[in-house]
């Protein structure tokens, strides 16, 4: 009768995950970052592990026209897929971008007998942590003993960080931000886009929360953010100057495969951040407009493809209750 039991075990890790360790993985998944809190992920549960796509449905053209940014919220989700299961002591082998010819198609997620090396396990309780943090942060730096051990986790993807801490670079990096605002805001497309995904009211389950938009007013140190509708509380009155860490992550190509592998990044970075402390915000806009582009990887990036910059700093106050989410019968199909 046991070894019944065994054979059956046996049979059950072969041919599919278990059910419960899936479903609590997924549930993890999807607190991942997404461009607008946009969550434009599909997974797909079959006998032999699940599938991730990219929602066609939930493409922002006029924010995101190359899908460059879908693909990397995707790579955030399966990294945090990745966490949760390796939490669980399922290990989990990847084919990403399984089908050249499927290019929606990102990975496809099976069980395997170890727990890979590189993924984190005790990173899962900064996923139930992490926020998008838009507000100003403290005057603290961040020690370079910090940033330093981020960068040694993105070369283990392949992807390339740098931490942006020359000032004329990052005055730079200010104007590109800038300049890009200044082209978006001008293509009445993009205005619509951006105010149909963010100003939401409480119990929506996506989008930008009209709570979470960029404290207003000027914050000296402080990087230019999208102005998404909403009307945030002001920061602190303390007059400090903002001292954040700006990571930019770049490749060496700009394929869908190299996108994934950002978004994975992205999702370890700040989680880890998470776990350190720090809090953090995507800042992509001025990678989202081809001229900005251009001028950063020229200028900054040394030819290298910018595919994310991120802001981190010591947070003010009490952690942010979490944005909505999507429940999982709406994004799973089984």
């Amino acid at each position: 009768m046991g070894d019944e039991r065994e054979r059956a075990d046996v049979v059950m890790t072969e041919t599919g995950f278990d059910e419960r360790v899936l479903n609590d993985a997924l549930v993890r998944a999807v607190r991942a970052p997404s461009v607008h809190n946009s969550q434009p992920w599909r997974w797909r549960v079959g006998p032999h592990g699940v599938d991730l796509y990219t929602d066609a449905t939930r493409r922002l053209p006029r924010t995101d026209p190359a899908g460059r940014d879908q693909v990397m919220s995707c790579g955030a989700a399966l990294h945090h897929l990745l966490v949760a299961l390796a939490h669980a002591g399922q290990g989990a082998r990847v084919r990403r971008i399984p089908d050249p010819a499927r290019p929606y198609h990102l990975a496809t997620v099976e069980p395997a007998p170890h727990v890979d090396v590189d993924v984190d396990a005790g990173l899962v309780a900064a996923i139930d942590r992490r926020r998008t943090d838009r507000r100003p942060f403290r005057a603290w730096p961040v020690p370079p003993e910090l940033t330093g051990e981020l960068a040694g986790i993105a070369d283990r993807f392949g992807v390339g960080l740098a931490v942006v801490a020359e000032p004329r670079t990052r005055h730079q990096l200010f104007r590109a931000i800038e300049e890009a605002a200044r082209t978006q805001d001008a293509d009445p497309a993009y205005v619509a886009e951006l105010a149909a995904w963010s100003g939401r009211a409480p119990g929506a389950r996506d989008g930008v929360p009209a709570d979470r938009a960029p404290t207003p007013g000027e914050v000296p140190g402080r990087m230019p953010m999208r102005a998404f509708s909403g009307e945030a509380a002001p920061g602190p009155a303390t007059g400090e100057p903002e001292s954040a860490a700006l990571l930019l992550l770049s490749t060496a190509a700009d394929t869908p495969l190299s996108w994934l592998r950002v978004g994975e990044v992205t999702s370890a970075v700040l989680l880890t951040a998470t776990r350190m402390g720090l809090a953090g915000s995507p800042l992509t806009q001025a990678l989202e407009v081809g001229g900005t582009r251009t001028f950063v990887r020229d200028h900054v990036t040394g030819g290298a493809h910018p595919q994310m910059l991120l802001r981190l700093g010591w947070p003010h106050g009490a952690n942010l209750p979490p944005t909505p989410r999507r429940p999982l019968e709406e994004v799973v199909t089984r």
